[in-house]
This record gives structure tokens, C-alpha cells and sequence, in this order.
């Protein structure tokens, strides 16, 4: 069955003639008189319009997509594949290739039906099984072969519909019965689902996309120009049915065409039969195909790739399809297949149109298809598929649409990264840049601050505790870029920035941590920063705090005071933070302390109060105790600075413990703080910008202040909003 001339199929023969054929099939010959019968001519007609605009815009849908890309082997999973990523692309593909592995029963069916009216005696099940195989013997020729024995079969339908033509103008009633009501139960979206399945021959060409000369030209011409013909043909049938027939008879008679039509088993039997294989030799062309597509894109079970990729892979693909059809037949009779079938094919019709809406709405300059399709048609027609689907059966549509998500959730845990682009970074930048235009035109208010952080660091396996609490102090609310700054020239120095980026991007990802990772090229660490975080952000949305790890050296941190008084100019916060690992997470301690000690002089206070709170939010942190230490120099400003830490934590919501007292006299605010915190975890104090030319007295301070205490961050508030950050701001008059 392997290929032997590649690329060697044209568009009638490839795509025009499988599709029309695997459209104009069983259920037109067996089941369209049955639904006539039931329904009566103008819910028909209202049925076959539904049905066919759906695939009709599903076949614009497809069609502009197959002129903006090179369609591959897989037909439509190739094109949702290429578009919304390989996950789920397999979601939607496995359904998909179900879809045409049930339709092989389905034609199937259809065909050991008809003979049994003939042979009555003829057991169905064993014929459907039988002619499933000789399909399948068909198909192991090739392609090319099975499409050539079908263009004798399109002369034979084409007969059978002249016949039946000729049948009705010869024997046709004057005054044809009205069908109003249902019958025995049988409702209009019943009747829909059990027709549905005629016109799902649309992709029967896109799946052989990898075959076909020059996809790109061939499925849009081919597809359109088969189903309109199918639609108009659609059209009608019904009405020279009705012309012939009563509803009791359509009803009861799945054969009907056999007595309107002269010479009826002569000329309507070979085209319904032929119909029949030329449909099954479409679906069992365009199964293996597609797994085979899915498989190799490594989206597949290792021991299925390598079964159904290696040598003689799309004969084992053939091999499991064959199984499947055969398993299928053991559902019921021709209308069960049918239901099933419906379901399958919507939610792969439904898709398509999703995702030809989603690329023009991606705006990708990329997307230039030859012909173009309104997103909003798209989009609308993917929805309808899905309404159909409830209103078929809310549990069958239901359970569909789970199977599927969990099969995404399934493959896209293990994802293979695609080497092409998608649509769906496109419609992320088509959203981000829709909502950063909406956002600069909002002013920023303390009330809508969040903590967009940049973290700078020389290494980040090393300083990965300072990048974690990083994380933490954004509890999910803000963004944290981690900034690698290597020193050195780019064009002298030999530095592969993108390695370094791919490895911290992977340690990132290593440990669970939502930040998005740079490397930058500098001359110098304090220039370097400056220039960074001044560089970084667009149209608005920026870092506003920048988070610094604690130097070895005394003189690096005296640079980074420095630095802090250069990014107040520019409205950015400052952190510096010392951290001991092994004192991160004390195994033998139950409860964490937070302490967070209010000062109020410098206005650092709700900073430092909002990044502890937010320090609680997390997972890791969530039974913390958080306390607002202060110490007071008389009883007086004890009280007062006691009762205002309470009242403003109770406005604030925020819980917390105040513990204010008075300062001894002989004792310091340095020796203070390492006696009352020496049990913190993590300890929070205000930072200061000394005068030019004392950072390195200050710098001798802060290692005072930290001392032995395990995790310390000195904060410098220079936010918008300084001493505003935990209170709303009052609504001024204009």
C-alpha cells in the first residue's frame, strides 16, 4: 500500500471525485426517503441547508487555509495541527481519524442493507464485515488505484439520478402528501443527525493532501466544486421524492428508488452500490492517513509511532483501521453508526472553522491566504457545529467535547516541540496588543498597583532563592523577569546569549516558577542595571520594583545605594535582599514568622507591609505569622504608634500582630533587632539613600542590621506611590 507516485494526484481525480462521491452516498440512496417520509419537505430542505452550509463554510474554511500553507499528510489534522499546536492537534485528530475509520462501517452498512433486500437471506453483520475487508483490499494498491476504479462509479450515480429523474417525470403524483408531524417520536434534530453523515464527505480529498500534485490549488477548486454540486444535488432528490411517493412509503420502503425509477434495479442498484464503495474507499483511504500524520508527529504512544511509522507504516495504519471498522459494526444497525459518526465530524468541522477564524483574527502578517473567509462566518459556523451537537444529544455532544479536552490535557503534558510557528502566538499578540492600548489610556492608581518585579543576578542557579522570592513577593499578580547580566562586549567576546537563555529558561521551568527570563550584555554591573531597567517594559506595563541580591563585596553594595537614588529618579523601588539557604525552610518549625519593622520616617512602610502580606498569599507561606515590629522611644509615642498600626491594619484587611515597645536606653535599634527577630524567617526593614559619599558607612550599618538574622530584604519605596499603596486615594473634584 506504500505510495508509489507521490505528489502524482490532480484535482478532479484526488480531490473532486472522492468528495462527491463520498458525499452523494448510503444515505442518500437509503436514508433520505426515510427522513422525507418522517419529516416532510420543508424540514427536509430546511435539514439540507443546515447541513450544507455548515460544510460549506467549513470547506471555504479549510480551503483558504490550504492556499496560505503547504498541506501535508494528514489533511485537517495537518492543518489545526499547524495552526494551534500539535496537542491539540492529536485531541482533534484522534477524533477525526475514529470519525473516517466509522465511516468505512457506515458505507458498509449501508451497502449490506441493500444487498439484503435483494438476498434477504444474506446475514448483515458478516456482510458488512466482508465488505469492509474487499475495500480494504482495494485500498492496499495505492491511492491512485483505488481513485481510478471511481470515476466509473461517479458515471453509474450520475445515471442513477437521471433514472430517478425520468422515474418521477413519467409516474409522478399531481398532489404530493404533505408531511407536517413526527412519527413514532422521530424529531427534526434525529433526523438531522441521521443525515448529517451525507455531507461529511467534504474533507474526503483534504485527507489525501499528502498525495495530490498541488494541494494548495487543488482541494479549494476540487472541494468547492463538489460541494456545491452535492448541495444542489441535495436539493433535489427531496423534491422529486416527494413528487413519487407518500410518506408511508418512504417510510417503510428504504429502497423506494427501485420503483420510481424505470428500469430500477438495473439503473439505481450499481450507483447506490457504487456510491457505497466509492464513500468506503474514501474513508479508508483517508483513516491511515491521518494516523499515520499523527504518529509522526510524535504525538502517539512510542510502541504505535514506531508501529506505525517504520517501514510498511501506512500498511500497519491500514491494518488498525481495518480492526476499528470491523469493532464498529457491533454497534447497531446503519442509524447507530450514523449518531456516531454525526458526533465525530462536527467537533472536527467545528474546529476547522475555529481555527480559520483564529488565524485572521491572529493578524499574523504570515496569513495571506488566495481567498479570504470573515473571521466572524468562521467563528459562527464553529459554534453552530457545537450547538448542533447538544441539540442532537446534550450527552453524546457532552461527552465528545470531554474526550477531547482530556486528550489534549493527555498530549499536551508530553507536547513535542513543533519547529514551525502557530496561530496561537499570533492571536496572544493580537490580544496583548488590543488590551496594552486599552491599558495606557487608564491611569494607574495606588488601588490598581501590583508588583512587576526585575530581578538582576550574575548566576541564577545561585541566586535562585533570591529569584523564588521574587515569585512569592508577586503571588501570581504581577510579572517577574529574571535579568542574567553578563559583563562583556558583544562583539568582541564570544557569549551565546541564547544558550544562556534556553538554560535559564529550563531551570525556570525546572522549578515550577512563572518568570520570564533575559540575558543582557553590559560593560558594567551599575551601568548595566540603570540601563535595563529603564529599557524594560511597553506602552506602560513595566517593572516597578527591582529586586538586588547582597555582594560579597562592601564596595558592590555601596555602588547598588547608589544605584537605588538613580531608579527613585525614574519611580522604581528598590529590594536588596541577604539570604541564608539553610535557613530557608527550617524543617523543625511549624508556624513561619514574618516580621516587618515600621519605621515611618522614609516612607517604606506599606511597601514593605504589602510584599510580607503578599509573602503569606503563597502556598508555601500560608500559615506564616505576620507582625509589625516598632520600637518607641517614650510611652506616648508607644501608644499613638500602637493604636495607628492597628487601626490601619483593620482598614487595610490585612492580619497581623502589632508589637510595639519601649526602646531601651542602653540598648540599640541594631541589637534590637537581632534579639526580637532572631526567630524570623524573613525580616523586612526600610532602606535609605545616604548622602553622596557615605554609602560605605551606610553599607557598614545594614551588616549591623543583619547580623545573624537567616532571611533580610531592605526595601526602598519610590513607587508612583509612596505612602499610598494600602489606602484608597480620595475621589478629587475636577
Amino acid at each position: 500500500m506504500e505510495q508509489r507516485a507521490k505528489g502524482a494526484l490532480g484535482t478532479f481525480l484526488g480531490v473532486y471525485t472522492p468528495t462527491l462521491l463520498t458525499i452523494l452516498g448510503v444515505i442518500m440512496y437509503l436514508r433520505f426517503g426515510w427522513v422525507l417520509g418522517h419529516l416532510g419537505l420543508t424540514r427536509t430542505i430546511l435539514i439540507v441547508v443546515i447541513a450544507n452550509l455548515i460544510t460549506l463554510v467549513t470547506t471555504l474554511s479549510f480551503s483558504s487555509m490550504a492556499t496560505n500553507m503547504k498541506v501535508g499528510a494528514g489533511g485537517a489534522y495537518f492543518i489545526i495541527s499547524r495552526s494551534l499546536g500539535l496537542g491539540i492537534g492529536a485531541a482533534i485528530g484522534i477524533p477525526l481519524y475514529l470519525s473516517q475509520a466509522v465511516s468505512v462501517t457506515l458505507y458498509s452498512y449501508g451497502l449490506a442493507e441493500s444487498l439484503s433486500i435483494v438476498w434477504p437471506q444474506i446475514p448483515l453483520g458478516i456482510t458488512c464485515i466482508l465488505i469492509i475487508l474487499v475495500v480494504s483490499g482495494i485500498s492496499l494498491y495505492g491511492a491512485r488505484f483505488a481513485l481510478k476504479t471511481q470515476v466509473p462509479l461517479l458515471v453509474l450515480v450520475a445515471l442513477s439520478l437521471v433514472a430517478l429523474a425520468i422515474g418521477v417525470f413519467l409516474h409522478g403524483r399531481a398532489e404530493p402528501e404533505a408531511v407536517t408531524e413526527t412519527v413514532e417520536g422521530i424529531g427534526f434534530w434525529m433526523g438531522f443527525a441521521v443525515f448529517f453523515p451525507a455531507v461529511t464527505g467534504v474533507m474526503a480529498g483534504l485527507s489525501l493532501s499528502g498525495d495530490l500534485k498541488n494541494p494548495g490549488r487543488s482541494i479549494p477548486l476540487g472541494a468547492i466544486a463538489a460541494t456545491m454540486t452535492g448541495f444542489l444535488v441535495y436539493l433535489a432528490v427531496p423534491i422529486l421524492l416527494s413528487q413519487a411517493a407518500g410518506s408511508e412509503e418512504l417510510i417503510s420502503d428504504s429502497l423506494i428508488w427501485l420503483k420510481i425509477a424505470p428500469l430500477g434495479a438495473l439503473l439505481i442498484l450499481p450507483g447506490l452500490w457504487g456510491a457505497i464503495l466509492s464513500s468506503a474507499v474514501g474513508s479508508v483511504l483517508g483513516a491511515p492517513r491521518t494516523l499515520q500524520a499523527v504518529v509522526r508527529d510524535q504525538a502517539g504512544q512510542r510502541g504505535i509511532r514506531a508501529f506505525i511509522s517504520g517501514k510498511g507504516g501506512l500498511r500497519s495504519a491500514l491494518l488498525l483501521s481495518v480492526a476499528l471498522s470491523v469493532g464498529a459494526v457491533f454497534l447497531g444497525d446503519l442509524n447507530t453508526v450514523a449518531r456516531v459518526v454525526t458526533m465525530f465530524f462536527l467537533t472536527v468541522y467545528g474546529m476547522i472553522n475555529i481555527v480559520a477564524g483564529l488565524e485572521t483574527l491572529s493578524g499574523d502578517p504570515s496569513w495571506r491566504p488566495k481567498f479570504r473567509v470573515p473571521w466572524m462566518v468562521n467563528i459562527a459556523c464553529g459554534l453552530a457545529c457545537l450547538w448542533v451537537m447538544f441539540l442532537i444529544s446534550p450527552v453524546a455532544g457532552l461527552t465528545a467535547i470531554a474526550i477531547e479536552i482530556l486528550l489534549w490535557l493527555g498530549f499536551a503534558r508530553r507536547e513535542q516541540r513543533a519547529t514551525w510557528g502557530d496561530s496561537r502566538r499570533g492571536l496572544y499578540e493580537a490580544v496583548l496588543r488590543w488590551v496594552l492600548i486599552r491599558l495606557s489610556r487608564r491611569s494607574m492608581s495606588a488601588r490598581n498597583w501590583r508588583p512587576h518585579i526585575l530581578v538582576f543576578v550574575d548566576d541564577p542557579q545561585k541566586k535562585l532563592d533570591l529569584i523564588k522570592f521574587s515569585s512569592w513577593f508577586s503571588q501570581n499578580r504581577g510579572v517577574v523577569t529574571v535579568c542574567e547580566l553578563v559583563i562583556g562586549d558583544l562583539l568582541t567576546d564570544n557569549i551565546d546569549i541564547q544558550k544562556r537563555l534556553k538554560a535559564t529558561t529550563a531551570l525556570m521551568k525546572s522549578e515550577d516558577l512563572t518568570v520570564f527570563a533575559e540575558v543582557d550584555v553590559v560593560e558594567k554591573v551599575i551601568d548595566g542595571i540603570i540601563d535595563v531597567s529603564q529599557a524594560n517594559g511597553i506602552a506602560g506595563f513595566a517593572s516597578n520594583t527591582i529586586v538586588l541580591g547582597w555582594p560579597k563585596d562592601p564596595r558592590m553594595l555601596a555602588d547598588f545605594l547608589v544605584t537605588a537614588r538613580r531608579l527613585e529618579k525614574i519611580r522604581k523601588s528598590v529590594v536588596i535582599g541577604k539570604i541564608n539557604p539553610q535557613h530557608l525552610f527550617p524543617v523543625h518549625k511549624t508556624t513561619r514568622q514574618i516580621h516587618v519593622w515600621w519605621g515611618g520616617l522614609k516612607q517604606n512602610g506599606d511597601l514593605m507591609l504589602l510584599m510580607a502580606y503578599l509573602l503569606t498569599r503563597n502556598p508555601e507561606w500560608r500559615n506564616a505569622e505576620l507582625k509589625v515590629m516598632c520600637a518607641a522611644s517614650n510611652e506616648f509615642a508607644r501608644q499613638n504608634t500602637g493604636r495607628y498600626l492597628e487601626a490601619m491594619l483593620k482598614e487595610i484587611r490585612i492580619e497581623a500582630e502589632c508589637d510595639v515597645f519601649l526602646k531601651p536606653e542602653d540598648r540599640s535599634i541594631n541589637q534590637l533587632i537581632q534579639e526580637k527577630s532572631a526567630e524570623a524567617d524573613v525580616v523586612f526593614l526600610g532602606l535609605a539613600v545616604p548622602e553622596t559619599g557615605r554609602e560605605l558607612d551606610y553599607v557598614n550599618r545594614l551588616e549591623e542590621l543583619v547580623g545573624e538574622l537567616p532571611v533580610v530584604f531592605f526595601v526602598k519605596n519610590s513607587c508612583l506611590f509612596v505612602g499610598k499603596l494600602l489606602q484608597t486615594d480620595e475621589l478629587e473634584p475636577v
